[in-house]
């Protein structure tokens, strides 16, 4: 949710960050009008609180034959104290409603546009090469017997996979070599719940635009997350936190669901969009004055482990128009898939600032002792589909794959895997 202050104060830098996302700017004077119908309504109702505690101390001293004539008088001040709060309530839901519906104000220098207008910020690694016709991941994962799509989909459907063998056993070596990396720079590990409640959904921005996207359990109201995010920012809700001492960062591992709604004959083929995978994310909770350092610090993480898996990449600043609705900020890390031959996204982190936060109403003391929204954060270490890129990246002419050094120790010192016959 976005500062309201910042609404009175700077409505013109909300409505050019509607514009770049190409959302409605419009929004912005309704948001206006209903915060200042807000405060009227509270301001009415305050005022009629005090006149009705002020009214009660003198009934309260009356003479005993006063008192009688002052009680009618009483119930009609309740009454109207009862009517100011209803109208004050419902003013502040109709604020909350405009106001939720404006989208996080993006940062300086996030590019205008939609998903083709993203700026190149770097391009790091070799393209691999080979001498032969390279296969895709999926091929491959068959030749290795590491992935049966065929099995997934007679037990549970399109876009579902078994990972088998080495393709198991791979996945889990990225995510605790994303874990171990995770535990080196401070993170706390979480094994999140996957089941959240609206409220903690709606908070992280994940409902509205993406409500296609979401599994719910309509008889339990509670939804399938899409990412450990959602649990991780609810995991401090309606808390005051100390981050005093440094940023609270957290590695959440779970599993994720996603509906893949309106993606039908896109990446059909393999594990690339999936129902279902594995992943582990990053969270931060951070002074809102830290949150852009904190976030070059996430993409450095992000890369470390892309540079040591030898994968070849690019990092893109997301334009404004293909930014979620609660990041200011979104840097995207694509690998390239060789048979593709283009860049596809691994990972991306994205600055929230205090969006989030106001929402799920976690707050920090400042140094003035006052209590004050903090900024979030989150990036992805590990996740399914870094498979692909693996594959593809590191296979040999007679369909086998070199295990990238790096993952060897999670692997028992594996450093080829073995076309299976």
């Amino acid at each position: 949710m976005i500062d309201p202050v910042l609404l009175r104060e700077n409505p013109d830098l909300i409505r050019r960050s509607q514009e770049a996302r190409g959302s409605r700017v419009d929004l912005v004077d309704e948001a206006i009008d209903a915060d200042a119908a807000r405060r009227r309504a509270i301001g009415s109702y305050e005022e009629l609180r005090a006149e009705q505690n002020a009214f009660s101390k003198k009934v309260a001293t009356a003479p005993k034959d006063e008192k009688k004539s002052l009680i009618a008088e009483v119930q009609q001040l309740a009454a109207r104290v009862k009517d100011a709060q209803r109208e004050a309530n419902e003013a502040e839901e109709a604020f909350t409603t405009v106001a939720q519906a404006i989208e996080n104000v993006i940062v300086d220098g996030v590019p205008s546009g939609g998903e083709e207008d993203f700026s190149l910020l770097r391009t790091e690694g070799e393209k691999p090469t080979f001498s032969f016709a390279p296969r895709d991941h999926l091929e491959i994962g068959e030749t290795l017997d590491a992935i049966d799509m065929a099995r997934g989909t007679k037990v549970s459907g399109a876009r579902f996979y078994y990972l088998k063998g080495i393709g198991a056993r791979l996945e889990i070596a990225l995510m605790n070599l994303g874990l171990d990396r995770a535990l080196a720079s401070g993170f706390t590990p979480l094994i999140t719940p996957t089941l959240v409640k609206p409220e903690i959904m709606a908070g992280t921005g994940f409902l509205g635009e993406h409500d296609a996207e979401v599994y719910k359990l309509e008889a339990d109201d509670l939804y399938l997350t899409g990412t450990s995010e959602v649990a991780l920012a609810g995991y401090h809700a309606d808390e005051i936190i100390d981050i005093s001492n440094g940023p609270l960062r957290y590695a959440g591992w779970s599993t994720c669901y996603r509906r893949e709604a309106g993606s039908h004959g896109k990446d059909t083929r393999g594990i690339i969009r999936v129902h279902q995978f594995n992943k582990l994310e990053m969270f931060v909770y951070t002074d809102p004055a830290e949150a852009e350092a904190e976030h070059e610090r996430l993409l450095a993480w992000q890369e470390g482990m892309l540079q040591s898996l030898g994968l070849s990449y690019r990092v893109i600043d997301t334009a404004a128009g293909d930014l979620g609705s609660s990041a200011a900020r979104k840097f995207d890390v694509e690998a390239w898939v060789p048979t593709q031959e283009a860049y596809r996204e691994l990972t991306s982190t994205s600055n929230c600032t205090t969006f989030q936060a106001r929402r799920l109403n976690t707050r920090h003391r400042t140094d003035s002792g006052k209590t004050a929204p903090v900024a979030t954060l989150n990036g992805t270490l590990a996740t399914t589909r870094w498979l692909v890129a693996l594959l593809e990246t590191h296979q040999r002419a007679d369909g086998s794959v070199v295990i990238p050094e790096v993952l060897r120790p999670y692997l028992g010192g594996l450093e080829v895997a073995e076309p299976v016959a």
